[in-house]
């Protein structure tokens, strides 16, 4: 069974991406003692902790596969568990259905599987998403507002969120469900609508592309800062109680008005190098999600620190030295 006192352990399945690098940043500063969980691969994907990477653990272990779920927990003996593992493209879920759902949903399972199995007592935190609200049926969308996904990893994601519930209520775990609305970062993935267009803003400001080709400029979205929100999810786990709760910013923004803020930080007009191209429009695209994060910021205490035009500046800013440090060593 887990002592509560020695050091805290957290595991954290996800840890090279953008949430699992901030999360591990914040619970080192904590006091914990950080692991992670990795995939055997012939490649190291590790630049969003290369930072922190001597001080944190890294195992072996991999969400498709049980025995390893059970071995990592048991070894560990975490106080905490995050699972922030997914494949978490949207884009992606229709090319690789199977694959989304036996990650996003199934994962969580066999994830919850170990706990129940080493140790229950183990505190299980869930990264849910927005998209689960997907065709929206009220806005702003809450904590009970009934789900409506509009892709597979939104219908994964709804697999993941309910199991956990299914496993608190069964098994009496200490689990809970972060319902996040988009979050970015200059440690967002490249593929992500954010990030392409901050990136594109650099490449542009510095003469190396002349258009951004995106989809629907209409498209509405509540984005906020990851390193926000992985505050919101340690202040989960030590509450009295589990429980779920919506982490956004309370606010709606259009792909169209991050391109204007995005281009505006380096004195561009967007309208004369954004290019609408069919290709990038989903099967079924999710209009508007507005998350409203009461209840967060009632019982946990919890808030928003950067705004929309902090988060989107702070990218430009990001890339834009990014950019210029590649050109450099390219000329180099």
């Amino acid at each position: 069974m887990t002592d509560n006192n020695t050091q805290r352990r957290a595991l954290i399945s996800g840890i090279t991406g953008q949430d699992g690098s901030y999360l591990a940043e914040f619970l080192l500063e904590k006091g914990y003692a950080v692991y992670g969980l990795v995939r055997r691969s012939s490649t190291e994907t590790f630049e969003r902790i290369a930072h922190i990477k001597d001080r944190v653990t890294l195992c072996q272990a991999d969400l498709a596969d049980q025995v390893s779920m059970i071995e990592a927990v048991r070894d560990i003996r975490p106080h905490e568990v995050y699972n922030l593992a997914a494949q978490s493209f949207v884009p992606t879920s229709w090319n690789q259905p199977l694959l989304t759902g036996d990650i996003t949903a199934l994962g969580v399972t066999r994830l919850l599987e170990a706990i129940r199995f080493v140790d229950p007592a183990i505190r299980f935190y869930q990264a849910s998403s927005s998209e689960m609200f997907g065709h929206v049926r009220e806005t702003p969308q809450t904590e009970t507002t009934p789900f409506y996904p509009r892709s597979p990893y939104g219908v994964a994601k709804v697999y993941g969120h309910w199991i956990t519930v299914n496993y608190r209520e069964s098994y009496n775990i200490f689990a809970c469900s972060g319902i996040l609305f988009n979050h970015e970062s200059p440690r967002r993935g490249l593929e992500f609508v954010t990030r392409k267009v901050t990136n594109g803003v650099a490449r542009i400001k510095l003469g190396i592309q002349t258009e951004l080709r995106l989809g629907n400029l209409e498209a509405k979205r509540d984005w906020g800062f990851a390193g926000d929100y992985v505050r919101a999810m340690w202040l989960m786990l030590q509450q009295d109680a589990p429980d779920d709760y919506v982490v956004s910013s309370n606010e709606t923004h259009s792909v169209r008005e991050m391109c204007e803020v995005a281009f505006a930080r380096v004195d561009l007009n967007w309208e004369d190098y954004v290019v609408v191209d069919p290709k990038f429009y989903r099967p079924a695209e999710v209009q508007v999600l507005l998350g409203n994060c009461a209840k967060a910021h009632r019982k946990l205490g919890w808030g928003p620190q950067y705004s929309f035009r902090d988060l989107i500046e702070m990218m430009v800013d990001a890339d834009m030295k990014r950019v210029q440090a590649e050109m450099m060593h390219t000329v180099a």
